[in-house]
Order: C-alpha cells, then sequence, then structure tokens
C-alpha cells in the first residue's frame, strides 16, 4: 500500500504517520548540522537550523516528494568546513550523520515491531512499517555518491584533492541527473542494493 492510498483507505493512520515521517527528513539534515557543531562548525547554530520547529526545515517540494515517492528532502542545514579542523574527516563525519539518523529511526521502529507485535493491518503496525520502510528509503536513496547526495560526499572524504574538486562541480547539475537516471530507473538497482545492505545491518543489531 503506497502512502497516498493508505490516505485514501486509512485517513486516521496517514495523519498519524506524517509527522514521524516528516521528522526524519528533519531530523536527517538536524544531524547534518549538529556533528558540524560538535567539530567545531557553529554555522548551523547561528542561523537557527539546531531546532526542531518545522518551518525552519521543511521544503515543500522535497516534503511532496516524501508522500508521492517514499524520499525527499528538506532545505539543507548550512556547514563550513573551513571551520572544521580536519576538513576531510569533518566531511566524512557531517555527510554520513544525516544517514546514520534515519538508520537508527528505522532500527528503532524495526525493533519495536518485534517487541510489540502489532497487527499487521493496525494504526501501530503500518506506522511503524511505514516509518522502517521510509528511513530505510532514505538512508540508501543518500548513500547513492551522486552530488548533492551525503553518499557522494562521504566519497569526497576519500579522494585526492584534485578528484574531490572534480565531483564537487557536478553539484549544479546533479539534481537533474538524479531526477533523468531515476526515470529510467538506472538508479533501482543502485538503491535496492544499499537497502539490501541495510536489512542485513539491521537484522545483526535486533536481539
Amino acid at each position: 500500500m503506497g502512502l497516498l492510498q493508505l490516505l485514501i483507505q486509512d485517513p486516521l493512520t496517514f495523519f498519524l504517520l506524517a509527522i514521524p515521517l516528516l521528522y526524519s527528513i528533519i531530523i536527517h539534515e538536524l544531524a547534518h548540522g549538529w556533528v558540524a557543531s560538535l567539530m567545531g562548525d557553529p554555522t548551523a547554530k547561528y542561523m537557527g537550523r539546531l531546532t526542531l520547529n518545522p518551518l525552519k526545515h521543511l521544503d515543500p517540494i522535497g516534503t511532496a516528494m516524501l508522500f508521492i515517492f517514499g524520499f525527499g528532502w528538506a532545505k539543507p542545514v548550512p556547514v563550513n568546513l573551513s571551520l572544521i579542523r580536519n576538513t576531510r574527516l569533518g566531511l566524512i563525519w557531517v555527510s554520513s550523520a544525516g544517514i546514520i539518523a534515519n538508520l537508527l529511526f528505522a532500527f528503532l521502529a524495526v525493533l519495536l515491531l518485534r517487541l510489540l507485535s502489532p497487527p499487521p493491518s493496525g494504526s501501530i503496525g503500518l506506522l511503524l512499517y511505514y516509518l522502517a520502510q521510509i528511513n530505510i528509503m532514505l538512508a540508501s536513496f543518500n548513500l547513492i555518491p551522486i552530488p548533492p547526495l551525503d553518499g557522494s560526499k562521504i566519497v569526497m572524504g576519500f579522494l585526492p584533492e584534485r578528484a574531490r574538486y572534480s565531483l564537487a562541480r557536478l553539484e549544479p547539475y546533479g539534481f537533474f541527473v538524479i531526477i533523468g537516471l531515476l526515470y529510467l530507473g538506472v538508479l533501482d538497482p543502485v538503491i535496492h542494493f544499499f537497502r539490501w545492505m541495510i536489512l542485513i545491518l539491521i537484522g545483526l543489531l535486533l536481539p
């Protein structure tokens, strides 16, 4: 059952799910800013982005994409890597933070599904199921190594300066490249591979 179909068939569950889903993308961005702040960059804090207030984070198109396609985005949290002593390490950790936040959301949802064993068609069961699936999808999507997605920045952290600069130059066009590749289905195997890896990881961590 897709999210739009869920809205038609079970509006109560949909609206119960809307808030945790929105906070999945909000906390993804918040995690970037929080880790950057811990590493010495106060930019997000000074710009009022280290907050759970959704009005500071939500992007209209990214929010619509979340509910229509199962993945979306919030407004990127500003980060100034020049304020972090180890720029390369900062790039890796700050970029990984949002993905790790989504993985934690997914793990907690799967853990609660296992511990509570709610009826699969009940509101709680559907809420936890969608919360897990959406956060796994968000993490998988963001692991794609195409700018401006987090996966590309993690890769940049391991590349020599020249290669990092070349990859960064793709960022202004990356969104269009990603949409085109999604439309053609080219990214589907990549997303499925990351999703498979994440499910294995969660399975290993579950009691």
